[in-house]
């Protein structure tokens, strides 16, 4: 998941992209802004409509399994404690313990200082360790801030880095500014002895008020060369919506097609049922292609996705309803 930006030098790709010797911030907002218009009332009926396709059987079994698959396991709050960490890695090691054919989560999601613990958790599971990282979730930090927590992070054994953009530098047109940040996070994720944590770029799209400034923040992120566009911190309503997740996906399609390089998409903050995550997995095969149906290129940022998901697995194997204690409370 290594995008051309990281081979070799993102201002590079940029400048040939946009056809502009020195990259420059009116360069950009030329671009961006040049990229379509989004159709509201479009976006929002083929959203909708896509939300309504059913999922029945064999293929709501493989689904849900697909799901879990895809979950970054999340705890971000002030109160995480070592011992509930540990806890959460337990889980994410063996969601179901009464049916160890359960898939496990793509990932367990923490804050930086946390992620030595959950490395030692976690150890060669194949699960991977994510860290918020960037003054998360304002972003309001300097850049000397950001980068060291980022580091950090790194070093103590993350394997992607979930930032922050710079929504005020955004909503006020300096886009250059947003684009040398992740440039510079990126870098930051390098590693010497070991594979460099994957990028995930948090738009925090509740606070970019319109769907076009969604998509221009989309093709942004992925030209600073993120590995992944992600709604939200989860910290600010909306979260993750389905008509924003689609535009997304029609971004990192596009940009595929583009650049040849594929960029994965993670929508986070409210996705709480099996119900909701099915409408995500169908817009997901609809609009971007099965190619992202793949827990390398699509996630669930969630805490509570995976208890319903385990519920429903295991109503589909037994044919019966459990109640809330078959899963533990997280």
């Amino acid at each position: 998941m290594t995008s051309p930006a990281v081979k070799g030098d993102a201002a590079a790709l940029a400048r040939d992209l946009l056809g502009v010797g020195r990259l420059t911030n009116r360069a950009l907002t030329t671009w961006l802004h040049g990229l379509p218009g989004v159709d509201q009332v479009g976006c929002e009926g083929r959203a909708a409509s896509l939300g309504t396709r059913s999922i029945k059987t064999t293929a709501k079994a493989w689904a849900i399994d697909m799901a879990i698959s895809m979950i970054d396991l999340t705890t971000l709050e002030g109160s995480d404690t070592p011992g509930k960490i540990r806890s959460l890695c337990a889980k994410a090691l063996v969601p179901d313990p009464h049916d160890p054919t359960t898939p496990r989560p793509a990932a367990v999601c923490v804050y930086g200082d946390m992620v030595g613990t959950a490395r030692q958790a976690l150890g060669d599971s194949g699960i991977h360790v994510a860290a918020v990282a960037t003054a998360f979730p304002s972003g309001r930090a300097s850049m000397p801030v950001k980068l060291a927590d980022t580091r950090a992070a790194v070093a103590a054994g993350a394997d992607e880095i979930d930032m922050v953009i710079d929504r005020g530098a955004f909503l006020c047109g300096d886009y250059l500014r947003v684009f040398d940040q992740i440039v510079a996070v990126k870098q930051a994720c390098r590693r010497d002895d070991a594979p460099d944590a994957h990028l995930k770029v948090i738009m925090e799209t509740g606070e970019l008020v319109t769907y076009d400034n969604v998509r221009r923040a989309s093709h942004l992120s992925m030209l600073a060369g993120g590995d992944f566009i992600k709604t939200s911190t989860g910290k600010i309503a909306p979260a993750a919506t389905l008509p924003v997740t689609m535009i997304m996906l029609e971004a990192v399609r596009d940009w595929q097609e583009l650049t040849g390089t594929q960029v994965g998409v993670k929508p986070a903050g409210g996705i709480r049922t099996t119900k909701d995550a099915l409408k995500y997995l169908v817009m997901v095969n609809e609009v971007a292609g099965d190619a992202w149906l793949d827990p390398d290129w699509f996630r669930f940022g969630a805490s509570g996705l995976l208890n319903d998901l385990l519920l429903q697995r295991h109503k589909l194997t037994t044919g019966a309803y459990s109640g809330p204690d078959y899963v533990t409370i997280d």
